[in-house]
């Protein structure tokens, strides 16, 4: 396939390694639940302030009628009818987590060397989120585009209007990455587990996710019209239980909020979240709900718009294996709107999803 690469850029403000004391968030520290592959949507954490709002992530509004119902949905960038392309300026903070028990300290970092040589988080940045590869769409004839994975995607999704506005894409800038960030999980909220064959460290998702939130603080220059990534590794969130490969929201201003993600990147091929599907399942997610409008979700008939719950449901957990520049990246496959009630009209050959899955989907079946 063919493919373009972009220089790694790294984030000129130096964040500080700190240590978090525990919180009140317990999780399943003796690992006895058993592991079951999921993502997360955590509810925006805002306030009604009256300050002079930070630039907006650039989103566009549209609707569906479904059953007689018309649902409303905000998404990232410009409505496909204009043939413009959006481009979101992207922070990758790769996070290790650390667990210290007696005198044994276990660390699981991002930096960590995979089979072709490069670290976990170079092959992340390497991989076909943030670089080029020529796309065709599930029906094996349309071809989408010389591009990355979630624009085509998302090309595909509104290809009724795409066809004939070609200029449209939403891309993802070439990624700005910190410096990793080490943080000690205290033992009431994470262990070292083994889950899906693989040792992994274990964390509440909600100490976690204030610990995201702070260093977002530090940094000026994450702002509304930006996505900060965090990236950890051979680790999964919990929350009652195993486990989590990732999960989006936002905070701050109601006015202009800030929208994040998490991902986790597993080292061992087909365990679940393995390299980058949980990261193109999150992106996926965000760029069809990015929580800055909705702020409660964009709502569909079967809940809120999720697109890449319904296809973990499958085998090697809806991922689907592209090589590039050597190495084998799994790719998670996404919903197209016509899942959630839209027209067939509106996606590439009124297909159900990127990859068309084989599998005989129908509106809302596997929950969203």
């Amino acid at each position: 396939m063919k493919q373009r690469f972009t220089a790694l850029s790294f984030l000129a403000a130096l964040l500080v390694v700190a240590t978090f004391a525990a919180t009140a968030f317990a999780q399943d520290a003796t690992d006895t639940l058993p592991a079951h592959p999921r993502f997360a949507r955590l509810l925006p954490h805002l306030t009604n302030d009256i300050a002079t709002p930070a630039t907006p992530l650039t989103t566009w509004n549209g609707s569906f009628v479904y059953k007689g119902v018309t649902y409303r949905y905000n998404m990232v960038g410009t409505a496909p009818s204009t043939g413009t392309s959006t481009t979101v300026p992207v922070f990758i903070i790769p996070i290790a987590l650390q667990y210290k028990t007696g005198t044994t300290t276990t660390t699981f970092n991002p930096l960590t060397k995979q089979s072709n040589g490069l670290s976990a988080l170079a092959n992340t940045v390497r991989s076909p989120i943030f670089q080029n590869m020529d796309w065709i769409a599930g029906d094996g004839t349309t071809d989408l585009g010389t591009t990355q994975y979630e624009d085509a995607f998302q090309r595909g999704n509104f290809w009724g209007q795409v066809s004939s506005a070609p200029g449209y894409h939403v891309l993802l800038g070439g990624p700005k990455v910190a410096p990793v960030q080490t943080i000690v999980v205290p033992p009431a909220d994470g262990s070292v587990g083994n889950e899906f064959g693989v040792k992994v460290g274990l964390a509440d998702i909600n100490w976690f996710d204030v610990q995201i939130q702070a260093i977002m603080t530090k940094v000026k220059s994450i702002q509304p019209n930006t996505l900060p990534i965090f990236m950890t590794y051979n680790v999964y969130l919990t929350s009652g239980g195993c486990c989590i490969g990732g999960y989006h929201s936002s905070f701050g201003s109601s006015a202009a909020p800030q929208a994040y993600s998490h991902f986790t990147y597993i080292g061992t091929p087909g365990a679940f979240s393995q390299d980058v599907g949980a990261l193109s399942h999150e992106i996926g997610e965000w760029l069809d709900d990015p929580l800055v409008v909705n702020t409660n979700g964009n709502p569909v008939q079967c809940g809120i718009l999720e697109n890449g719950d319904p296809e973990e449901v499958f085998a090697n957990y809806g991922d689907f294996p592209y090589t590039l520049n050597g190495f084998t990246y799994n790719l998670q496959d996404l919903t197209y709107l016509e899942y959630f009630g839209a027209p067939t009209s509106t996606s590439v050959g009124g297909e159900m999803t990127f990859h068309n899955n084989p599998f005989h989907l129908s509106v809302c079946s596997q929950g969203g």
